[in-house]
């Protein structure tokens, strides 16, 4: 295989063309296995969240998650997919700190409380007592190489951080006084999540947009590519949710959010929200939910209109 077809631009070119990808992987594992001397050492921290975008990594396609495993990356600790437990699994987090200190990436998923100390969100035990995910975070954020926020309650709060948000959630971000890369997702994509580590791996930090994403997979706006545009340039709108054409006035939020839903799609890469008749409801943005909510009513209804315009991407179609 020739160096030059892993260019980084031929790594975004098929990263973003979802009938390839199993052709891609095909090439890309190899590739990784003969350039890459070491795969990438990940520490993955569960704050306050529902466990939503662990599950969505594990039913991760092209590549599987037993390839990931042998070809990518390397997981030095996670709570929900690791074998170790208590204390012998805080052992393992401890030695993987001090082995890869300046080296690994912290993945973390879920918001940080902050009210009483972080005292809402207690993530593991010590001889030293209990550990909160605000000193977790504060602490393994010091000596990563990479922070990503895996879904928008790391990216930017989310549900765990709407009204009246009595645990003080916040972002990643908020608590750490550094780059935090933010895949943002109610879950997140696999592909957003797996395509952003390979990235490190390859070719290191990504291109981020205004809001720190990747502007890999989160380029353009949802409204831009629906298959389901054509439908609103004439005006046609859905009477009711099932309805086969344009979800605009049934709450979507397709105008205002940042990601390739439509060509990349879920489960397998066979359907997504609007697919489904259903209208999205902006999961990735910063103001999710609020601004999304009540989620079945027109957007110019809706609390985003209090919370000031969504950005990011390359352009605002």
């Amino acid at each position: 295989m020739e160096d030059i077809f892993m260019g980084k631009k031929v790594f975004e070119q098929m990263v973003n063309d979802a009938v390839s990808s199993g052709n891609f992987i095909q090439k890309l594992l190899p590739f990784v296995k003969e350039h890459c001397k070491e795969k990438l050492p990940v520490i993955w921290i569960e704050t306050n969240d529902s466990g939503d975008n662990n599950i969505s990594f594990m039913n991760s396609t092209f590549p599987y998650l037993g390839q990931i495993f042998d070809n990518l990356i390397d997981l030095l600790y996670s709570n929900t997919m690791m074998a170790a437990q208590g204390k012998d699994a805080v052992f393992l987090l401890e030695q993987a700190v001090k082995k890869y200190a300046g080296h690994y990436t912290l993945v973390v998923e879920g918001a940080i409380p902050v009210r009483d100390n972080g005292l809402y969100n207690i993530i593991y035990k010590t001889k030293q007592g209990n550990v909160t995910a605000l000193e977790a975070v504060t602490e393994l954020g010091k000596t990563a190489k990479y922070v990503i926020a895996a879904g928008t309650c790391a990216s930017f709060g989310g549900p765990s951080a709407a009204r009246p948000n009595i645990t003080g959630s916040m972002s990643v971000q908020a608590v750490l006084p550094r780059e935090v890369i933010r895949v943002s997702g109610c879950p997140v994509n696999p592909d957003w999540l797996v395509g952003t580590l390979a990235h490190l791996l390859l070719y290191g930090r990504p291109e981020l947009d205004d809001q720190g994403r990747p502007v890999l997979f989160y380029g353009f706006t949802i409204h831009r590519h629906c298959q389901r545009r054509s439908y609103f340039d004439t005006g046609d709108l859905a009477d009711s949710l099932g309805d086969i054409r344009c979800m605009f006035s049934q709450g979507c939020m397709g105008p205002r959010t940042f990601a390739d839903c439509p060509y990349r799609q879920w489960i397998d890469h066979i359907n997504w929200p609007v697919k489904a008749s259903t209208p999205c409801i902006g999961c990735t943005n910063r103001d999710f939910p609020d601004g999304s909510t009540p989620f079945f009513t027109p957007m110019p209804q809706k609390g985003a209109n209090e919370l000031g315009p969504q950005t990011g991407g390359k352009n605002n179609e």
